[in-house]
């Protein structure tokens, strides 16, 4: 199981996918929305985990469980 960042790179205009605790960049997209499938996938593969996205001021704006993690919530995610 692994946690994923997408997180906007300010040098080169890119949208960066990390793992957690990882020291290099795991994967890199041209827009927020493919940055986050991508990392998604790699959750996936991983047995499942959180993706947290951040906006351009760094603070995570949203954070999705991917299975087979479990959601530390109960609540059903109503945006995606």
């Amino acid at each position: 199981m692994a946690n994923y960042h997408v997180s906007k790179d300010k040098d080169t205009g890119k949208w960066n996918i990390q793992k957690e605790g990882g020291q290099r960049s795991s994967g890199s997209a041209d827009t927020q929305k493919e940055a986050e499938k991508t990392a998604k996938e790699y959750a996936a593969n991983s047995g499942g985990g959180e993706v947290r996205i951040h906006g351009l001021d760094g603070k995570i704006r949203d954070s999705d469980t991917v299975a087979p993690a479990n959601d530390p919530t109960s609540s059903k995610d109503t945006k995606h």
